[in-house]
């Protein structure tokens, strides 16, 4: 390979590093082995990394912003991974390129819930137009989510036209997701005791369609059921500011049956916030969100990290517990510490 030039099959060797300009260049040409190698930069903790990383961030920028940013949760043992393999191949086969991401900061032993459920998924694996990339294991779920973020502005610099970000159960990682994608996709399972039990009320609000996934067989009269049941509960929310009504159908992943009628839904939510301005509001103010969603993670990273704070805060904590001292007087005082 010349200094300059990245040809799109051109491998990376073990352990070599690019300038940021080769990367960017290809990136662009869709060198999945680049890519996968800049993302890795963008997840390090090693500061020469981050900082590599971001130069590629930065001159990605302008080749970003073109994709969908679909965010896909579920309950477990909905068939997420299926759902998606599916959903993910009608896209494919309409000559889209597909990203899959997760956000899931806690999993040690798969290495994150795409990569676990990879057998779910094989047609996508094997699919030229498809990428997945599992997230870094056992992370915090901020640094997660701001790797994800970035990532995202790789793939759409590499050409992605649609990207999923999929999130593990049912919590606090389904809000995040929501800050960094255009369309949240809720799937639920019908049949299993009352529809509206165990989901909270924020993840429903959420939601601008609810697929009711697994509805083939015995199933398909109960899938038809909580569909209605699930259409009155969005249409007892207010009314979004966009002005888009959730919608809510059924499908199944296995049969392939009414996966083309999400995707449809999915496009019409496009067509309706690009008309009204609506959709690039929100990408700003997502961007404005994710400025200060950093800011506060690498305050906190210095505050914690910064010797005199760690030297206090195992006695302070020792006089919260004795009652020695009230929290919040202990954390103005360490407060105090870190200002000096």
């Amino acid at each position: 390979m010349s200094k300059d030039s990245t040809p799109k099959d051109y491998k990376l060797k073990r352990h070599q590093v690019l300038n940021p300009d080769q990367y960017v260049e290809g990136i662009r040409l869709g060198n999945i082995s680049i890519l996968s190698q800049a993302i890795t930069l963008i997840e390090s903790t090693n500061e020469k990394h981050e900082d590599l990383g971001q130069q590629i961030i930065e001159k990605c920028l302008p080749f970003s912003g073109n994709s969908i940013r679909i965010g896909i949760t579920g309950v477990p043992g909905v068939g997420k991974s299926t759902f998606i393999n599916t959903l993910g191949k009608q896209i494919t086969s309409e000559g889209k390129k597909l990203a899959v991401l997760a956000i899931d900061p806690s999993s040690q032993r798969t290495k994150g819930s795409i990569l676990g459920d990879k057998t779910r998924m094989e047609d996508l694996v094997s699919d030229l137009n498809a990428f997945i990339r599992p997230s870094p294991s056992a992370g915090s779920l901020g640094g997660v989510a701001r790797a994800t973020r970035e990532t995202i502005i790789l793939c759409e610099a590499a050409g992605f036209d649609v990207i999923f970000i999929e999130t593990v159960g049912v919590g606090q990682s389904e809000t995040v997701v929501h800050s960094m994608v255009d369309f949240f996709l809720l799937l639920m399972l019908a049949g299993a005791g009352d529809e509206l039990q165990g989901i909270k009320r924020g993840i429903m609000e959420m939601a601008d369609a609810i697929a009711i996934n697994k509805a083939d067989g015995d199933n398909l009269i109960k899938a038809k059921a909580a569909r209605m049941e699930y259409e009155n509960a969005l249409h007892l929310f207010p009314a979004s500011e966009s002005g888009w009504i959730p919608k809510a159908e059924i499908c199944s992943a296995t049969a392939n049956f009414n996966i083309d009628k999400i995707w449809e839904i999915i496009q019409t939510y496009q067509r309706h916030q690009l008309s009204s301005g609506y959709w690039q509001n929100k990408r700003k103010n997502q961007a404005k969100y994710w400025m200060h969603e950093t800011i506060n993670e690498s305050l906190m990273h210095l505050f914690y990290s910064n010797p005199n704070i760690k030297v206090m805060i195992e006695s302070l904590e020792k006089e919260v517990l004795e009652n020695k001292t009230s929290p919040f007087k202990a954390a103005k005082t360490l407060m105090a510490t870190f200002k000096i």
